[in-house]
């Protein structure tokens, strides 16, 4: 295992041009992985809470039930639920109620991350569709992902026993999108259980070299979603149903790992200033454009939406491209397939919304940290 605190001069390479790099976590600190899609509990509010100064200032409710109960050095280490002696073991290792922290033996205390409530943040999903999974590989190791759901009739009111979940997939070994670091994760193709209303989906990694598993736990909600957040920023309160999107049928891959930075901390944030939507020139026939808006913004983060639309033919597939400023990077994206690296971005669209009709739209969405206006700089869309 590596020092955490290598996640400050991360963030102080991406942030070079308005920040002074400062260790944020504790000397010593250690961590090696969690999952990205959908987000364990912990990495989505480490994001509904980071500052571009570095703190964590919780606008969810829950997650800030649970700094308030913890702190934030389990945030500053959302890699790190996780057991040094757990060698697979489940029931009768970690007691209920304790699922979602891996107990107490942990190096660090994620026990606010156990609280049973129904406003932590949600990734929106399909029943019986198939996704990417990513789970992070801050550092890479052998072994298997063993992957959970709660079962039909489960309350997100009651505290999670191991009799609530149901075992439905496991993966041996799977590809990496990268080396370890960098925010690189493991990724596999998953078909999703038939379910209604709100879950969890828990994943325990079980090393094979050595005794050390890790855990998260990711509140999803089966209402026709394709991998929206909600819950995360001000009004994280607010979970609203997923009207819009149409179902996902194939997994998204995606071929790079969206970056999280973290910055120095500091006591306070500077407002975020929301800009006006961008749009690219009025399509021609058979070619497309794209309009950027941003659909809610909070202190060093936000979350954006383009809009694709086929000219006057009708189109088989599209690609979107833009440019990043200084300080913004996206974090998570969903409804098309993702590729940034630093500051291009390209968004390619998923297997089912490729297709559009003549004069046809559909959309796509992210998070994104931000430093000052969220801007799409040099937006365009191209069809092959």
């Amino acid at each position: 295992m590596r020092p955490i605190h290598r996640m400050a001069a991360l963030s102080a390479a991406a942030l070079l041009a308005t920040t002074v790099a400062v260790s944020i976590a504790p000397t010593g600190a250690s961590a090696h992985g969690v999952a990205m899609f959908p987000a364990a509990r912990t990495f989505m509010c480490y994001q509904d809470g980071l500052t571009p100064q570095g703190n964590i200032v919780s606008n969810n409710p829950a997650c800030a039930a649970a700094v308030a109960a913890t702190g934030t050095t389990p945030l500053y280490n959302w890699f790190a639920v996780l057991r040094s002696d757990a060698g697979g073991r489940t029931t009768g290792f970690i007691p209920d109620g304790q699922i979602c922290s891996g107990g107490t033996g942990g190096p660090f205390d994620f026990t606010g991350y156990n609280a049973a409530r129904t406003d932590w943040p949600l990734t929106h999903l399909t029943s019986g569709a198939t996704y990417q999974f990513h789970y992070s590989d801050w550092a890479q190791h052998p072994g298997a992902f063993n992957l959970y759901i709660t079962r039909d009739g489960w309350s997100p009111t009651t505290p999670l026993a191991w009799a609530d979940l149901v075992p439905f997939a496991s993966v041996t070994n799977p590809p990496a999108s990268g080396p370890a670091g960098a925010l690189n994760y493991y990724f596999w193709n998953q078909q999703l259980p038939a379910k209604t209303g709100r879950h969890i989906i828990y994943i325990q990694w079980v090393r094979s070299d050595s005794q050390e598993n890790f855990f998260s736990c990711s509140d999803v909600i089966f209402d026709g979603g394709n991998g929206q957040v909600t819950g995360v920023g001000p009004g994280g309160s607010t979970n609203p149903p997923v009207t819009t999107a149409p179902p996902v049928t194939t997994a998204p891959p995606v071929t790079t790992a969206p970056p999280v930075t973290t910055a120095p901390p500091r006591t306070t944030a500077p407002p975020v200033t929301t800009a006006p939507p961008v749009t690219t020139p009025p399509p021609a026939g058979g070619a497309c454009s794209a309009t950027f808006a941003v659909t809610s913004a909070w202190s060093g983060n936000f979350q954006g939406e383009v809009t694709v639309k086929a000219g006057t033919a009708a189109l088989s597939s599209w690609t979107v491209k833009w440019v990043n400023p200084t300080g913004q990077s996206i974090t998570q994206a969903w409804g098309g397939v993702l590729s940034q690296s630093q500051p291009n971005v390209t968004i390619k669209n998923a297997a089912w919304n490729g297709a559009l009709a003549a004069n046809g739209t559909t959309t796509f969405g992210f998070l994104s940290t931000v430093t000052g206006t969220p801007a799409l700089n040099s937006l365009t869309c191209s069809t092959p």
